[in-house]
């Protein structure tokens, strides 16, 4: 999960109506402040998630690959084309939108909700800056984890499956779709599989958010003081957000991988059910018993190139989906506090 930027059109005064904190907009119209950020951070996260699918697809395939001396997939370009070429764009590069939408959509939503409560929480509360917002990202980030890892395990192994009965990739797995993949897996492993690689995701996206808090914030206040207080051009909030979620995303890689590795592998007693539609395709014998043991047994035997494979593709998904949920998160803002204006906005119920 990125973080999400300030809202820079309200100002920091808290009121507490129902135990809940709001703002005072520049014209003193009162708002809960995480209704809009919830908008907001749902529509911007998703739409930067779609648009930036197919770049992880090809991150999970080079990460996902079975471990031979020649591998199918050797870079971020070369895995693009191929899968295209051999798969297609809807059945292959988009392999596991289904979940991944179904999860993200309210995962974003809620961690942008748990983000902007916290902070402002904390922040009247006299807690640092600082720690106010990698507290609210670290806990945004945990309460949406509880929806976005199921969907990422269903995302994860359909992308690394690509299109069914694939003759073009020796995954482990053979799904029609979506939601005979869940009944597969619940059959085969149990409900607990659907949390697989759940502290490795935790691991991951905990310090990932950290980073890239701390880099965008250093990042932000170069541009304040080249442009000294004027407003900075959106392009250059749009470069500071690109580089902070590159720096994160590259910093993170390893962790990433083993959160890949985890939610693919099969158990036991499904490595016989685990086939695709082409006979003789199994899944990767080795298998991990945990996040250490697999970036330990990549090390030896793959070195550091193990721990960082896909992080080509990583840099690039992250840099330009937290580019994307920026743009697009301050626009919808914006929108919401035009139709405030005008007196259309929010809903009724929600003042």
């Amino acid at each position: 999960m990125n973080q999400p930027p300030e809202l820079g059109q309200f100002n920091n005064q808290l009121k507490f109506p129902f135990a809940m904190p709001s703002i005072t907009m520049e014209g003193g119209t009162k708002y809960p402040p995480f209704f809009d950020a919830c908008i907001a951070g749902g529509i911007g996260g998703s739409a930067a998630d779609f648009m930036m699918h197919s770049v992880d697809t090809v991150k999970t395939r080079l990460q996902g690959q079975p471990h031979s001396r020649i591998e199918k997939y050797t870079s971020m370009v070369q895995a693009y084309k191929l899968i295209f070429k051999q798969e297609g764009a809807v059945r292959g590069l988009y392999a596991g939108v289904s979940p991944a939408m179904i999860g993200s959509i309210p995962g974003t939503t809620l961690y942008f909700a748990v983000y902007e409560l916290t902070k402002r929480t904390l922040t009247e509360s006299n807690v640092p800056e600082v720690v106010s917002h990698l507290t609210a990202g670290s806990l945004g980030d945990l309460a949406a984890s509880f929806i976005y890892v199921p969907s990422e395990v269903l995302k994860t192994r359909l992308q690394l499956q690509g299109r069914y009965n694939n003759p073009h990739f020796a995954s482990g797995y053979n799904y029609r779709n979506t939601w005979q993949a869940t009944k597969m897996i619940v059959k085969y492993d149990g409900y607990g599989a659907l949390f697989h690689g759940f502290r490795a995701t935790i691991l991951r996206d905990v310090p990932y958010s950290a980073i890239q808090f701390a880099c965008y914030e250093q990042f932000k206040k170069i541009a304040q003081n080249r442009f000294k207080g004027e407003n900075i051009p959106i392009g250059i909030d749009v470069v500071t957000g690109s580089l902070a979620g590159a720096i994160a995303g590259a910093v993170t890689t390893p962790l990433d991988v083993m959160k890949t590795l985890l939610q693919t592998q099969q158990t036991v007693k499904n490595k016989a059910v685990a086939v695709t539609g082409t006979p003789g395709f199994e899944a990767p014998v080795k298998h991990y018993s945990g996040i250490m043991d697999g970036m330990m047994w990549n090390y030896r035997n793959q070195g550091m190139a193990g721990l960082f494979r896909g992080i080509g593709p990583r840099v690039f998904w992250t840099s330009l989906q937290s580019a994307i949920m920026f743009v697009i998160y301050e626009q919808v803002l914006q929108f919401q506090a035009g139709l405030r204006e005008k007196g259309e906005w929010p809903p009724a119920g929600f003042v």
